[in-house]
């Protein structure tokens, strides 16, 4: 039996997930006591926590913009099946994750062991949004509610991340320093992607 599940309650839970995932991410920097402070001095401990920020800048961003992305794909959702649930399910999973492998990259900064679990934590959260978007999309072209190329323009969207952080992982101990600087390339292939296709939508 086919059930049909309450749209607006998956996507209350979805945003908890999501909005308990991001304010995780800052308890994983420790708070200095103040003997600390006056022992180091606030710009020294702070300098010594640059990689936790780093790693609470990148992941929240990141978080941020696959929330967005859920965001938008539930505009066109509905009828909530079996299918979503679990490709939701499977999405949250990864999001919940995020905090945990965050805080093991940043505690192992150079660690290429470490930012590989971090890069595979994000290439399975794509893994599923790509999913998700794939059954949404074509559900909405089917039913007319979406048109062709507004389509692809999701797809490729979240497929440019997917391929992008699969890369950093592949990378991670042949060339570590790319590896870590080649997430840049999801802006720079999104820009370009959108171009396109909001000039094709036009």
């Amino acid at each position: 039996m086919n059930f049909s599940y309450n749209t607006s309650r998956v996507a209350s839970f979805a945003d908890a997930v999501f909005s308990i995932a991001m304010t995780l991410l800052i308890l994983e920097i420790d708070v200095p006591s103040g003997q600390i402070l006056e022992s180091y001095g606030l710009g020294k401990v702070l300098e010594d926590r640059i990689p936790n920020f780093i790693g609470l800048l990148v992941s929240f961003m990141v978080i941020a913009l696959y929330w967005v992305s859920h965001l938008r794909m539930y505009a066109f959702i509905e009828r909530m099946d079996e299918k979503l649930i679990w490709l939701n399910i499977f999405l949250l999973l990864f999001v919940v994750l995020l905090p945990f492998s965050t805080a093991m990259y940043v505690g192992a900064f150079y660690s290429n062991a470490s930012f590989m679990f971090y890069c595979l934590n994000l290439v399975f959260l794509g893994f599923f949004n790509y999913l998700l978007i794939q059954v949404v999309t074509k559900r909405a072209v089917l039913g007319g509610t979406m048109t062709k190329n507004l389509s692809n323009w999701l797809r490729f969207r979240s497929l440019n991340a997917l391929v992008v952080w699969m890369l950093a992982a592949l990378l991670a101990y042949s060339f570590p320093i790319f590896a870590r600087i080649i997430f840049v390339a999801i802006f720079i292939i999104q820009m370009a992607g959108d171009r396109y296709f909001k000039k094709r939508m036009a």
